[in-house]
């Protein structure tokens, strides 16, 4: 069975994109054990005095390595992701890089019609930086409008129709998944990781 982080794409506690990842996460347990993973408790990225990654990065850090995928689910701020889930990049791009050559699916929950779709096409463009370089699934685009009406009381998305559309995005990356770490096992595109240090680092 596969296994796969979800990432909260935000620190607000009433997230409908918490809700949408458990939903992913319940519905398809048959398929993949799926471990939705908050970063609100990470700090504000800073290079750290004394150059050692806080724990709370190194453990999403580790988890998101040891995943064979990663679901992000984004609500859109000003056009754009949430300022907490840029830092998180900057702490995880820096550090380990475990992003790089991971297979990673985008959803997005907000509360107005047009369900994160610009903060969707952002994060993939953050997502294609160097020290990130993950794998995207392509022509995908998973947008949940109108979120805060969109679950029932028991966290059950209401539109069966979406749920099909997402049943689709969920098959295909599955498939995507077992295609792409292919080609990088192939490849050993991995060991083309930056070494990265803060001491020869200006930032």
């Amino acid at each position: 069975m596969k296994k796969f982080i979800g990432m909260v794409g935000t620190n607000s506690d009433q997230s409908t994109n918490r809700r949408l990842l458990q939903f992913i996460q319940k519905h398809f347990a048959n398929q993949a054990n799926i471990d939705v993973c908050e970063i609100k408790n990470l700090p504000a990225f800073n290079k750290p005095e004394d150059s050692v990654v806080p724990k709370e990065v190194q453990n999403l850090a580790d988890k998101i390595t040891e995943a064979d995928g990663v679901i992000i689910s984004t609500p859109e701020y000003n056009h754009s992701i949430p300022a907490i889930l840029k830092s998180a990049f900057e702490w995880l791009s820096y550090t380990s890089q475990p992003f790089i050559d991971k297979p990673v699916m985008i959803t997005g929950a907000s509360y107005g019609k047009l369900g994160s779709s610009r903060a969707q096409s952002h994060l993939r463009q953050i997502l294609d930086a160097p020290e990130l370089k993950a794998r995207i699934m392509p022509s995908s685009e998973f947008l949940l409008g109108n979120s805060l009406q969109a679950f029932d009381e028991n966290g059950i998305l209401k539109d069966y129709k979406k749920i099909e559309i997402l049943e689709e995005f969920f098959n295909d990356f599955v498939q995507f998944v077992d295609i792409t770490n292919h080609l990088v096992k192939s490849n050993h595109s991995r060991q083309k990781k930056q070494s990265f240090s803060w001491e020869n680092n200006d930032n």
